[in-house]
C-alpha cells in the first residue's frame, strides 16, 4: 500500500525543517544495508547533532526545489539514499560516519551540500581537517583576551614614560645651565 498524498505532504515538511536547522547536508548510497547497521549509522551519528533520514529521492527533491541552499542535492538523487543532515559538528558528523563506512564497507558518500555549493567526496572529508566550533570560539576568545592585554599594557606604559620624561625635564634642565656657566666661565677667564 502506498503513501497517501497527505503522508507525502508530511514528509516534505518534516524534510524542510530538518533542512532548515542544517548546516551540511550529505547525500550517502546506502545500497545493502540491514535494518540493524542503519540503526547503528544512527546511534553513531546522534552525538554529533546528526539526522540519519533514509527517504524516497522524489521526496527529496520536492524539498529542495524551491530552496536555493540546497538545490545543487538533485544531482545525487539517485538509486537508494540516505541523507545525513548536520547541524553544526561537522567534523565529528564526518569522523562518526568514516568510522561506519570502516566497519561495514557498504556504504559511500556521492557528495553533500554546503551553504548552497555542491561538494565532492574529497571536498567534504577536507571539512573534517577544519577546526570544530569549540576550537574557533576558543581563538577567537585568545585573540580578543591578546589584543586587550597588549592595549592595556601600552595604556600603562604611557604615563610611566610620560612621567619618566617630565622627571628628566629639570635634571636636563639642569644639565644644561651648568654647561652653559662652564662655558660662559671658561670664555671670560
Amino acid at each position: 500500500m502506498g503513501r497517501t498524498l497527505a503522508n507525502k505532504k508530511e514528509i516534505v515538511a518534516d524534510l524542510k525543517g530538518l533542512l532548515d536547522k542544517s548546516s551540511l547536508a550529505i547525500v550517502i548510497d546506502y545500497e545493502g544495508l540491514s535494518v540493524s547497521e542503519i540503526t547503528d549509522l544512527r546511534n553513531r551519528l546522534r552525538p554529533t547533532g546528526t539526522v540519519c533520514k533514509r527517504t524516497k529521492n522524489t521526496l527529496m527533491r520536492i524539498a529542495v526545489e524551491e530552496d536555493t541552499q540546497w538545490q545543487p542535492m538533485t544531482q545525487y538523487l539517485q538509486d537508494s539514499s540516505v541523507f545525513l543532515l548536520v547541524e553544526e559538528e561537522l567534523k565529528d558528523a564526518i569522523t562518526a560516519y568514516e568510522a561506519f563506512q570502516k566497519a561495514t564497507k557498504k556504504t559511500k558518500i556521492r557528495g553533500g551540500v554546503l551553504e548552497g555549493q555542491a561538494l565532492s567526496v574529497d571536498e567534504i572529508k577536507a571539512l573534517k581537517d577544519l577546526p570544530s566550533k569549540q576550537e574557533l570560539m576558543a581563538r577567537i576568545a585568545g585573540g580578543i583576551n591578546a589584543v586587550a592585554t597588549k592595549l592595556a599594557t601600552g595604556i600603562n606604559q604611557v604615563p610611566t614614560k610620560l612621567a619618566t620624561g617630565i622627571n628628566e625635564v629639570p635634571n636636563s634642565l639642569a644639565r644644561a645651565i651648568q654647561a652653559v656657566s662652564q662655558k660662559e666661565e671658561s670664555g671670560e677667564s
